[in-house]
């Protein structure tokens, strides 16, 4: 089991990557899984008090329930149903690889838009 300063050093290094890189991937949702594992950080540790996958838009406040492709909810946070607008790059099979450097991963619950640390807290 990892240390409080193992996972606040990984936390950090999170961060410092999406900053240098400036976008959300599917790595950087991988890593941050493991930064929360065994919390209310991810959607294993949330969701029976009601809290759902989904993405917020830092610049226009505007948030997204996590979706699959093909519009259905996704139990976990899933790029490929992002609004079109906020996707970057996508690879060679049309699946998204990046997304705008405002949009992070974090949670809706009962009408607010939780961080991954808030919902964290929250539980």
């Amino acid at each position: 089991m990892k240390s409080e300063t193992q996972r606040l050093d990984k936390l950090a290094e999170c961060k410092r990557d999406m900053k240098v890189n400036g976008i959300l991937s599917e790595q950087l949702l991988r890593d941050q899984n493991i930064v929360f594992a065994n919390s209310a950080g991810v959607s294993a540790g949330n969701r029976s008090k009601g809290f759902v996958p989904a993405f917020q838009n830092t610049n226009s406040g505007e948030c997204v329930v996590s979706r699959f492709a093909d519009g259905s909810d996704a139990p976990i946070h899933v790029l490929d149903g992002l609004p079109r607008k906020w996707i970057t790059a996508l690879d060679e099979e049309g699946h998204v690889i990046a997304v705008d450097k405002a949009v992070i991963a974090g949670f809706l619950h009962n009408g607010r838009f939780y961080t991954r640390e808030e919902a964290a807290e929250a539980c």
